[in-house]
C-alpha cells in the first residue's frame, strides 16, 4: 500500500508541475491572427483612434461555398472566423461592428466577394454568429482597420476592384524586362520579398473587367498572351 501511495503522489505532483507551466495560447504568443475556429482571448473596444474605413450592408455565406478554395486558396471553413472583401489585401485584419445590437468579431480577409451591389462583406457563418446575424441574413455594420496598409496598397478605393493584364512571371528581372521591352504600355512589378521575390509584367490598369478582357484579347491578337486579373494590393 504504501508503495501504491506513493506511485499516486508522484503523478499528482507531476500534473500540478505541468499544469502550473501551462499558457494560454493568445494573438500575441505568435503575433498573429487565429485561423479558422481559433477565438480571439481579448476584446476590443471602439474608440476614436481606431479608424473607420467602410460602412454599409454586410452579408454571409456558408454550406454551398464550404471546403471549397477561397480567393487566396485557403479551403473554406464556414465556421471559422474570416471574410470576403472586393478589394482589401488577403490577411487584412477588420473589426466589424453590427450597428443592429453593438455586437463586434474581427475577422482576417481571405477571399472575394460579395457580389451583390449593395453588400460590402461577406462574413463566415463562423464571424456572422458572432454579432447575431445569422437569422437575418444581412446587418447593419461599421468597418474598422485592426491590421493592414493601406496607405501603401495599390488598391485606390476600397468599394471598386481594380484590374490589370498580367503577361508573364519571371524569377529574373532581366527576363521581366525583356518581356515588357516588347509590349508598348507594359510594366514590371516586384511581388514579394525577400528571397522569394518575383517579378510580373502587368498591362493597364481597369474598373471595368470588361475593358481588360478586350484588352487582353487584343494583346493576345498581337502575339502576348495573358490573363486579366484583380490588383490585390
Amino acid at each position: 500500500m504504501s508503495f501504491l501511495k506513493s506511485v499516486t503522489c508522484f503523478v499528482l505532483f507531476g500534473f500540478i508541475i505541468s499544469g502550473c507551466g501551462l499558457t494560454k495560447r493568445t494573438v500575441d504568443d505568435e503575433n498573429e491572427f487565429p485561423r479558422n475556429n481559433e477565438e480571439f482571448e481579448a476584446e476590443l473596444l471602439i474608440d476614436d483612434e481606431l479608424p473607420l474605413i467602410e460602412d454599409g450592408t454586410a452579408s454571409w455565406y456558408g454550406p454551398n461555398f464550404h471546403g471549397k478554395l477561397t480567393a487566396n486558396g485557403e479551403v473554406y471553413d464556414m465556421d471559422g472566423i474570416t471574410a470576403a472583401h472586393r478589394t482589401l489585401p488577403f490577411e487584412t485584419i477588420l473589426l466589424v461592428e453590427n450597428l443592429d445590437n453593438g455586437k463586434t468579431v474581427q475577422v482576417r480577409v481571405n477571399d472575394r466577394g460579395p457580389y451583390a451591389k449593395d453588400r460590402i462583406i461577406d462574413l463566415s457563418k463562423g464571424a456572422a454568429k458572432k454579432i447575431d446575424m445569422i437569422g437575418p441574413g444581412t446587418a447593419r455594420i461599421n468597418l474598422y482597420l485592426l491590421k493592414g496598409d493601406l496607405e501603401n496598397a495599390r488598391i485606390t478605393d476600397i468599394k471598386v476592384p481594380t484590374y490589370t493584364v498580367q503577361l508573364g512571371s519571371y524569377n529574373e528581372l532581366q527576363q521581366a524586362e525583356d518581356r515588357t521591352s516588347l509590349i508598348e504600355g507594359s510594366r514590371v512589378e516586384v511581388i514579394g520579398s525577400g528571397d522569394s521575390v518575383i517579378y510580373r509584367v502587368y498591362f493597364g490598369s481597369y474598373i471595368d473587367p470588361n475593358e481588360a478582357r478586350i484588352e487582353m484579347q487584343r494583346l493576345s491578337a498581337m502575339g502576348f498572351n495573358g490573363f486579366v486579373k484583380q490588383i490585390q494590393n
